[in-house]
Protein backbone atom coordinates (compact mmCIF):
# COMPACT_ATOMS: atom_id res chain seq x y z
CA UNK A 1 0.00 0.00 0.00
CA UNK A 2 1.14 3.42 -0.55
CA UNK A 3 0.46 6.68 0.94
CA UNK A 4 0.72 10.42 0.66
CA UNK A 5 2.18 10.96 3.84
CA UNK A 6 5.48 12.50 5.42
CA UNK A 7 6.80 11.38 8.64
CA UNK A 8 4.47 8.91 10.32
CA UNK A 9 5.01 10.26 13.35
CA UNK A 10 4.08 13.86 12.36
CA UNK A 11 0.72 12.07 10.55
CA UNK A 12 -2.43 12.66 13.00
CA UNK A 13 -1.13 16.71 13.51
CA UNK A 14 -0.72 17.21 10.00
CA UNK A 15 -3.98 15.59 9.25
CA UNK A 16 -5.83 17.87 12.14
CA UNK A 17 -4.11 21.02 10.66
CA UNK A 18 -5.92 20.37 7.40
CA UNK A 19 -9.07 19.54 8.49
CA UNK A 20 -9.09 23.11 10.64
CA UNK A 21 -7.50 24.89 7.18
CA UNK A 22 -10.24 23.28 5.20
CA UNK A 23 -13.26 24.13 7.20
CA UNK A 24 -12.73 27.07 9.48
CA UNK A 25 -15.59 26.14 11.50
CA UNK A 26 -13.63 24.02 13.69
CA UNK A 27 -10.09 24.87 15.66
CA UNK A 28 -7.69 23.07 16.98
CA UNK A 29 -6.94 23.78 21.03
CA UNK A 30 -5.37 22.32 24.03
CA UNK A 31 -1.65 21.84 25.58
CA UNK A 32 -1.24 19.62 22.63
CA UNK A 33 -3.74 20.68 19.67
CA UNK A 34 -5.42 17.29 20.18
CA UNK A 35 -8.70 18.88 20.83
CA UNK A 36 -10.91 19.76 18.04
CA UNK A 37 -13.81 22.31 18.66
CA UNK A 38 -15.84 25.00 17.04
CA UNK A 39 -14.29 28.14 16.49
CA UNK A 40 -17.39 29.53 18.44
CA UNK A 41 -16.52 29.11 22.41
CA UNK A 42 -19.22 26.72 24.40
CA UNK A 43 -22.64 28.56 24.47
CA UNK A 44 -23.31 29.73 27.80
CA UNK A 45 -26.47 27.89 29.00
CA UNK A 46 -26.40 24.80 27.18
CA UNK A 47 -25.82 21.48 27.61
CA UNK A 48 -22.31 20.15 26.25
CA UNK A 49 -21.45 17.67 24.09
CA UNK A 50 -18.15 15.88 24.02
CA UNK A 51 -16.79 12.88 21.97
CA UNK A 52 -13.75 11.60 21.30
CA UNK A 53 -11.25 8.22 19.80
CA UNK A 54 -8.45 6.93 18.30
CA UNK A 55 -7.40 8.95 14.40
CA UNK A 56 -8.09 7.44 11.17
CA UNK A 57 -11.58 6.90 11.18
CA UNK A 58 -12.80 10.29 9.92
CA UNK A 59 -14.91 11.34 9.84
CA UNK A 60 -15.64 9.98 12.92
CA UNK A 61 -14.87 11.43 15.64
CA UNK A 62 -13.55 15.19 15.30
CA UNK A 63 -15.86 15.49 11.62
CA UNK A 64 -18.69 15.68 13.97
CA UNK A 65 -18.62 18.60 15.63
CA UNK A 66 -20.71 21.34 14.51
CA UNK A 67 -23.91 22.94 15.49
CA UNK A 68 -26.75 20.71 16.40
CA UNK A 69 -24.14 17.98 16.84
CA UNK A 70 -21.00 18.02 19.53
CA UNK A 71 -19.01 20.63 20.38
CA UNK A 72 -15.88 19.29 21.00
CA UNK A 73 -13.46 16.00 20.42
CA UNK A 74 -10.04 15.18 21.87
CA UNK A 75 -8.21 13.24 19.43
CA UNK A 76 -6.01 10.21 19.72
CA UNK A 77 -3.25 8.59 18.00
CA UNK A 78 -4.06 6.42 14.94
CA UNK A 79 -6.70 3.80 16.49
CA UNK A 80 -5.78 4.91 19.77
CA UNK A 81 -8.10 6.28 22.51
CA UNK A 82 -7.33 9.74 23.65
CA UNK A 83 -4.87 10.95 26.35
CA UNK A 84 -6.51 12.08 29.57
CA UNK A 85 -4.97 15.13 29.47
CA UNK A 86 -7.27 15.96 25.56
CA UNK A 87 -10.24 14.45 27.47
CA UNK A 88 -10.01 16.94 30.18
CA UNK A 89 -9.72 19.77 27.46
CA UNK A 90 -12.17 18.57 25.43
CA UNK A 91 -14.71 18.92 28.75
CA UNK A 92 -13.93 22.06 29.95
CA UNK A 93 -14.31 23.70 26.30
CA UNK A 94 -17.37 21.82 25.76
CA UNK A 95 -18.89 23.21 29.20
CA UNK A 96 -21.44 25.91 29.11
CA UNK A 97 -22.05 25.57 32.81
CA UNK A 98 -25.32 23.13 32.39
CA UNK A 99 -23.02 20.36 31.99
CA UNK A 100 -21.30 18.07 29.71
CA UNK A 101 -22.36 14.47 28.14
CA UNK A 102 -19.23 13.04 27.22
CA UNK A 103 -20.72 10.56 23.88
CA UNK A 104 -18.59 7.88 22.33
CA UNK A 105 -17.54 4.92 21.51
CA UNK A 106 -17.37 1.56 23.98
CA UNK A 107 -13.87 0.77 24.02
CA UNK A 108 -11.49 0.34 26.82
CA UNK A 109 -9.00 3.00 26.74
CA UNK A 110 -11.53 5.61 25.42
CA UNK A 111 -13.80 4.51 28.91
CA UNK A 112 -10.66 4.68 31.30
CA UNK A 113 -9.31 7.59 30.40
CA UNK A 114 -12.88 9.50 29.83
CA UNK A 115 -13.52 8.13 33.28
CA UNK A 116 -10.96 9.83 34.99
CA UNK A 117 -11.61 13.02 33.24
CA UNK A 118 -14.85 13.34 34.56
CA UNK A 119 -14.00 12.28 37.99
CA UNK A 120 -11.03 14.58 37.74
CA UNK A 121 -13.51 17.94 36.95
CA UNK A 122 -16.51 16.57 38.99
CA UNK A 123 -14.23 17.68 41.33
CA UNK A 124 -14.26 21.63 39.94
CA UNK A 125 -18.05 21.46 39.81
CA UNK A 126 -18.75 20.53 36.09
CA UNK A 127 -21.06 17.92 35.91
CA UNK A 128 -20.42 14.91 33.81
CA UNK A 129 -22.26 11.94 32.41
CA UNK A 130 -21.62 9.19 30.14
CA UNK A 131 -23.32 7.27 26.96
CA UNK A 132 -21.63 4.64 25.16
CA UNK A 133 -22.13 3.77 21.55
CA UNK A 134 -22.67 0.19 21.47
CA UNK A 135 -24.59 -0.35 18.11
CA UNK A 136 -22.47 -3.35 16.97
CA UNK A 137 -24.25 -6.54 17.14
CA UNK A 138 -21.51 -8.71 15.55
CA UNK A 139 -18.99 -7.89 19.50
CA UNK A 140 -22.00 -8.82 21.46
CA UNK A 141 -25.18 -10.35 21.53
CA UNK A 142 -28.61 -8.90 22.38
CA UNK A 143 -28.34 -9.77 25.96
CA UNK A 144 -24.65 -8.17 25.95
CA UNK A 145 -25.61 -4.81 25.17
CA UNK A 146 -21.91 -3.67 27.16
CA UNK A 147 -20.06 -5.85 25.25
CA UNK A 148 -20.83 -4.01 22.10
CA UNK A 149 -18.93 -1.95 20.20
CA UNK A 150 -19.46 1.50 19.13
CA UNK A 151 -19.30 1.81 15.17
CA UNK A 152 -21.08 3.96 12.53
CA UNK A 153 -24.44 4.31 14.32
CA UNK A 154 -22.84 6.28 16.69
CA UNK A 155 -23.59 9.47 14.49
CA UNK A 156 -27.38 9.09 15.31
CA UNK A 157 -26.75 9.53 18.48
CA UNK A 158 -24.78 12.51 17.68
CA UNK A 159 -27.73 13.90 15.99
CA UNK A 160 -30.57 13.40 18.95
CA UNK A 161 -28.54 14.60 21.62
CA UNK A 162 -26.71 17.32 19.59
CA UNK A 163 -30.53 18.26 18.44
CA UNK A 164 -31.71 18.40 22.32
CA UNK A 165 -28.74 19.79 23.21
CA UNK A 166 -29.01 23.13 21.27
CA UNK A 167 -33.12 23.08 22.25
CA UNK A 168 -32.14 23.49 25.93
CA UNK A 169 -32.60 20.25 27.27
CA UNK A 170 -30.74 19.63 30.74
CA UNK A 171 -28.21 17.37 30.89
CA UNK A 172 -30.57 14.53 32.16
CA UNK A 173 -32.66 15.10 29.32
CA UNK A 174 -29.88 15.16 26.70
CA UNK A 175 -28.22 12.22 28.39
CA UNK A 176 -31.75 10.37 28.35
CA UNK A 177 -32.48 11.33 24.81
CA UNK A 178 -28.36 10.25 24.12
CA UNK A 179 -29.28 6.67 25.69
CA UNK A 180 -32.54 6.23 23.54
CA UNK A 181 -30.69 6.75 20.05
CA UNK A 182 -28.25 4.19 20.74
CA UNK A 183 -30.74 1.65 22.16
CA UNK A 184 -32.50 2.56 18.89
CA UNK A 185 -29.53 1.73 16.68
CA UNK A 186 -28.01 -1.78 15.53
CA UNK A 187 -24.93 -2.01 13.11
CA UNK A 188 -23.03 -4.81 11.12
CA UNK A 189 -20.26 -4.04 8.80
CA UNK A 190 -18.44 -6.76 6.31
CA UNK A 191 -14.61 -5.88 5.09
CA UNK A 192 -13.16 -7.38 1.80
CA UNK A 193 -9.36 -5.72 2.66
CA UNK A 194 -7.31 -4.46 5.27
CA UNK A 195 -5.54 -1.13 6.15
CA UNK A 196 -2.04 -0.18 6.93
CA UNK A 197 -1.33 1.85 9.55
CA UNK A 198 0.94 4.93 8.84
CA UNK A 199 4.00 3.41 10.64
CA UNK A 200 3.48 -0.18 10.17
CA UNK A 201 5.17 -2.31 7.19
CA UNK A 202 2.41 -4.45 6.61
CA UNK A 203 -1.84 -4.46 6.91
CA UNK A 204 -3.41 -4.29 10.00
CA UNK A 205 -4.87 -8.11 9.48
CA UNK A 206 -5.11 -11.16 6.77
CA UNK A 207 -7.98 -11.10 4.34
CA UNK A 208 -7.64 -12.72 0.71
CA UNK A 209 -7.60 -11.55 -2.32
CA UNK A 210 -11.26 -13.42 -2.85
CA UNK A 211 -12.52 -13.53 0.67
CA UNK A 212 -14.58 -11.55 2.31
CA UNK A 213 -15.70 -10.75 6.17
CA UNK A 214 -18.94 -10.82 7.79
CA UNK A 215 -19.05 -8.23 10.91
CA UNK A 216 -15.69 -7.29 11.20
CA UNK A 217 -15.09 -4.49 13.29
CA UNK A 218 -13.80 -0.88 12.66
CA UNK A 219 -10.31 -1.84 13.42
CA UNK A 220 -10.19 -5.15 11.81
CA UNK A 221 -11.42 -7.00 15.07
CA UNK A 222 -12.41 -10.53 14.32
CA UNK A 223 -16.44 -10.85 12.85
CA UNK A 224 -18.78 -13.74 12.33
CA UNK A 225 -17.30 -15.57 9.30
CA UNK A 226 -14.97 -15.35 6.58
CA UNK A 227 -15.08 -16.85 2.92
CA UNK A 228 -15.43 -16.80 0.01
CA UNK A 229 -16.47 -13.31 -1.57
CA UNK A 230 -20.49 -13.36 -2.43
CA UNK A 231 -22.59 -11.31 -4.77
CA UNK A 232 -23.65 -7.91 -3.43
CA UNK A 233 -27.68 -8.88 -2.90
CA UNK A 234 -25.84 -11.80 -1.10
CA UNK A 235 -24.33 -9.71 1.86
CA UNK A 236 -27.10 -6.96 1.64
CA UNK A 237 -29.44 -9.72 2.45
CA UNK A 238 -27.55 -10.98 4.84
CA UNK A 239 -26.36 -7.53 6.48
CA UNK A 240 -30.17 -6.85 7.04
CA UNK A 241 -32.06 -10.11 7.88
CA UNK A 242 -29.12 -10.60 11.12
CA UNK A 243 -29.93 -6.37 12.01
CA UNK A 244 -34.08 -7.11 11.44
CA UNK A 245 -33.07 -10.36 14.02
CA UNK A 246 -31.71 -7.51 16.44
CA UNK A 247 -34.62 -5.86 16.62
CA UNK A 248 -35.23 -2.66 20.00
CA UNK A 249 -37.66 -3.69 21.93
CA UNK A 250 -40.14 -0.87 20.83
CA UNK A 251 -39.32 -0.84 17.32
CA UNK A 252 -42.03 0.74 15.18
CA UNK A 253 -42.61 1.41 11.20
CA UNK A 254 -39.94 3.97 9.99
CA UNK A 255 -36.23 3.92 10.25
CA UNK A 256 -33.14 5.51 9.35
CA UNK A 257 -30.80 3.43 7.34
CA UNK A 258 -26.98 4.54 7.19
CA UNK A 259 -25.26 2.50 4.42
CA UNK A 260 -21.21 3.39 5.06
CA UNK A 261 -18.03 3.02 3.64
CA UNK A 262 -15.36 2.42 5.31
CA UNK A 263 -12.40 4.43 3.14
CA UNK A 264 -11.96 2.77 0.10
CA UNK A 265 -15.32 1.88 -1.16
CA UNK A 266 -16.60 3.25 -4.20
CA UNK A 267 -19.82 4.95 -3.78
CA UNK A 268 -21.06 2.83 -6.70
CA UNK A 269 -20.82 -0.14 -4.37
CA UNK A 270 -22.69 1.35 -1.78
CA UNK A 271 -25.31 2.69 -4.13
CA UNK A 272 -25.27 -1.54 -5.11
CA UNK A 273 -25.76 -2.40 -1.87
CA UNK A 274 -28.28 0.08 -0.96
CA UNK A 275 -30.94 -0.38 -3.46
CA UNK A 276 -30.98 -4.07 -2.26
CA UNK A 277 -30.78 -3.05 1.41
CA UNK A 278 -34.35 -0.26 0.76
CA UNK A 279 -36.08 -3.11 -0.98
CA UNK A 280 -35.45 -5.81 1.76
CA UNK A 281 -36.55 -3.25 4.32
CA UNK A 282 -39.43 -2.10 2.08
CA UNK A 283 -40.02 -5.74 2.07
CA UNK A 284 -40.47 -5.96 5.58
CA UNK A 285 -43.11 -3.20 6.19
CA UNK A 286 -41.05 -0.56 7.21
CA UNK A 287 -40.48 3.00 5.81
CA UNK A 288 -36.53 4.48 5.55
CA UNK A 289 -36.43 7.97 6.37
CA UNK A 290 -33.63 10.33 5.49
CA UNK A 291 -31.42 7.61 4.46
CA UNK A 292 -27.64 8.52 4.40
CA UNK A 293 -24.90 6.92 1.52
CA UNK A 294 -21.34 7.62 2.20
CA UNK A 295 -18.24 7.82 3.93
CA UNK A 296 -19.81 8.62 7.30
CA UNK A 297 -17.20 6.41 9.77
CA UNK A 298 -13.82 4.81 8.02
CA UNK A 299 -11.08 3.08 9.13
CA UNK A 300 -7.94 4.51 6.85
CA UNK A 301 -8.50 2.08 3.77
CA UNK A 302 -9.98 -0.63 4.48
CA UNK A 303 -12.35 -1.92 1.80
CA UNK A 304 -15.86 -2.84 2.90
CA UNK A 305 -18.91 -1.34 4.27
CA UNK A 306 -21.08 -1.02 7.33
CA UNK A 307 -25.00 -0.51 7.22
CA UNK A 308 -26.97 0.95 10.46
CA UNK A 309 -30.34 0.97 11.14
CA UNK A 310 -31.60 3.53 13.53
CA UNK A 311 -35.62 2.91 14.44
CA UNK A 312 -37.33 5.96 14.65
CA UNK A 313 -40.49 6.95 16.97
CA UNK A 314 -41.96 10.67 17.04
CA UNK A 315 -39.43 12.24 19.01
CA UNK A 316 -35.99 10.68 17.13
CA UNK A 317 -37.50 11.05 13.69
CA UNK A 318 -37.86 14.99 15.19
CA UNK A 319 -34.60 15.14 16.73
CA UNK A 320 -33.30 13.43 13.54
CA UNK A 321 -34.74 16.01 11.21
CA UNK A 322 -33.26 19.35 13.39
CA UNK A 323 -30.98 21.72 11.71
CA UNK A 324 -27.44 20.13 11.84
CA UNK A 325 -24.15 21.48 10.30
CA UNK A 326 -20.66 20.71 10.22
CA UNK A 327 -17.83 19.81 7.49
CA UNK A 328 -19.48 16.37 6.59
CA UNK A 329 -22.83 16.48 7.39
CA UNK A 330 -26.19 19.06 6.89
CA UNK A 331 -29.83 18.84 7.67
CA UNK A 332 -32.08 21.76 6.97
Amino acid sequence: MKKLINDPAHYVDEALDGLTLAFPSLVRDGAAGRVIRRTHPASRGKVGIATGGGFGHLPLFAGYVGCGLVDTCSVGNVFEGPNVDSCIEAIRLADGGRGVLRLYGNYGGDRMNFDMAGEMLEDEGIACTTVLGTDDIASGGPDQPARRRGVAGLIYAYKAAGAAARSGSDLDEVTRIAAKAVAATRTIGVGLAACRLPSAAKPSFDLGDDEIEMGIGIHGEPGIWRDKLRPADMIADEMVERLLADLPPAAGGEVSVLMNGLGATPMEELLILYRRVRAQLQGAGLTIVAPLVGNYVTSMEMQGASLSIFHLDAELKALLAAPADCPFWRVG
